[in-house]
């Protein structure tokens, strides 16, 4: 338990038996009235997000939420295979719980898991990753010094849109959170 004066982001509440996760939170004191806590929750199942204001001190149930580095080995079909990094025990998740991740998961990838009991909640990209263009069309002379851009397929299967000048083989940086591309990476 702690009170809603310890509210920080990325912390995880117990409100009526489902987790959220705390994104924003704003200690507020007006000059009228009694101070309170407004904050942005995260549903950590379901990422529907909800504003909520607590009155200052009041008692919020915590959860013990356990987040591991785990490499991720391989998608067995069913699946996704990951591997706690410090006791090489092996994970199977469901595909609902890799969610988005899986468009930029390759294999020997670390990712962050998060645990409840023992279940697991989601798995956490970093901000950014890099993977390799292995197809889009070329783009035409002339183009590259317009604005545009055009679709291109990652290693991993998924598409973003890329600048004209892009080609084959490149690797890119891409925005885990949103899927846009944010440059070439560096050799």
């Amino acid at each position: 338990m702690a009170t809603s004066n310890d509210l920080k982001n990325g912390m995880v509440l117990n409100i009526d038996g489902q987790l959220w996760s705390v994104i924003e939170f704003q200690h507020v004191k007006p000059g009228k009235g009694p101070a309170f806590v407004r904050t942005k929750l995260r549903n950590v199942t379901s990422d529907k997000v909800v504003d909520k204001t607590f009155n200052a001190g009041v008692k919020v149930e915590t959860a013990n939420v356990d987040r591991r580095d785990m490499q991720y080995l391989y998608n067995d079909g069913t699946g996704f295979v990951f591997m706690d990094t410090s006791t090489y025990d092996q994970i199977t998740l469901d595909p609902s719980i890799v969610g988005e991740a899986s468009n930029y998961l390759l294999e020997n990838q670390v990712a962050t898991v998060a645990l409840h009991d023992g279940d697991p909640l989601y798995v956490e990209l970093p901000p950014s990753v890099v993977l390799e263009i292995t197809y889009t069309e070329p783009g035409l002379q002339g183009d590259r010094s317009t604005g545009g851009s055009k679709p291109a397929t990652l290693e991993t299967g998924f598409q973003i849109q890329v600048p004209l000048f892009i080609e084959n083989n490149t690797r890119v940086k891409v925005d885990t959170r949103t899927g846009d591309y944010l440059g070439r990476a560096s050799e």
